[in-house]
């Protein structure tokens, strides 16, 4: 299926987050590079935004603006392998949420801690129909250490962000059910699908032992394989770009795995749907540093707020 993948641009910095926009062009996070990035439907980069640090997640909010999960950003050593970082920057002290105005490129933070404790690595985001959002914390990794990862919720005017699901190994990717009444999160380290009921706005069902992280597993994968970014398509499967094998692995709500797409990298980070009909798929391809475009046999959910 790899064949079918056409490449849109090159010479992207750890690309993550594509957005797909109405006019045809898609927008991602250049986490190596430290900038938001618009590509055109020719392949024609333009910078958006330079947030710095690390800008990861990226979702359009209810006032047209993107919301950026900013994870502070990291030291890539390694120039023929620049998705593979060794430390945070020297001047790292927290991750971010952050506010960029679409039509000026101004980055404005809005959370860098919760209760008291900072946000480590925020990762992914998606917004719900009520405007708030979830949001994903990766946990910082250092020489000899790593932070905690979490599931959060905010709301996309500064006023309130709250801590819904604490301590998570390693969540990476985050997404909502068509009818929004589940919250689907993919843990890297353990290649595992984990889904969240949703009592309320904001507001999630935590199980006791021995719930895996307090959600119910969906499906996990063996062998040697890490799980990231993901989307929804219209019917509910959920899409999750899996890494060191190079798939996007695609995975019914009762756990049964539909299909595997292969990516002509072994780093696809992300996907994301738009165009007409939702079939045209965005993929970030990290290793390689590029973004590939295809048709999808299946339409993609349309996103809240995401015209």
């Amino acid at each position: 299926m790899s064949d079918n993948v056409r490449i849109l641009a090159t010479g992207l910095k750890f690309p993550e987050a594509p957005v797909a926009m109405a006019d045809g062009s898609v927008i991602v996070g250049e986490i190596g590079g430290g900038v938001v990035t618009r590509i055109a439907p020719d392949g024609t980069k333009t910078t958006l935004s330079r947030p710095g640090g690390g800008p990861n997640g990226l979702a359009v909010g209810p006032d047209g603006a993107l919301y950026l999960c900013n994870n502070g950003g990291s030291v890539y050593e390694d120039p023929n392998h620049s998705f593979l970082a060794t430390a945070p920057l020297p001047d790292y002290t927290h991750g971010s949420i952050q506010r960029i105005d679409p039509r000026t490129g101004e980055a404005k933070t809005l959370y860098t801690h919760v209760n008291g404790h900072k946000l480590s690595a925020p990762n992914d985001i998606v917004f719900d129909t009520h405007g708030g959002f979830y949001f994903t914390d990766l946990g910082k990794r250092f020489a000899h250490h790593r932070d905690h990862g979490g599931l959060y919720y905010a709301l996309p005017d500064g006023s309130r962000v709250e801590e819904l699901v604490y301590p998570i190994l390693s969540p990476n990717g985050v997404a909502l059910s068509p009818d929004g009444r589940t919250v689907y999160i993919a843990d890297t380290e353990t290649s595992r699908l984990v889904a969240y009921d949703v009592i309320a706005p904001g507001k999630v069902k935590v199980n006791g032992f021995p719930a895996i992280y307090g959600g119910r597993l969906v499906c996990g994968l063996p062998g040697y394989q890490k799980f990231d970014s993901m989307a929804v398509e219209a019917n509910g499967n959920v899409c999750v770009a899996t890494l060191i094998t190079g798939h996007i692995t695609v995975i019914a709500p009762d756990g049964r795995v539909v299909r595997q797409a292969k990516m002509p990298d072994v780093y696809p980070t992300n996907i994301c749907f738009g165009g007409p009909d939702m079939r045209t798929a965005y993929i970030t391809l990290s290793a390689e540093g590029s973004v590939g475009v295809m048709q999808w046999p299946e339409p993609g959910l349309r996103l809240n707020h995401n015209a």
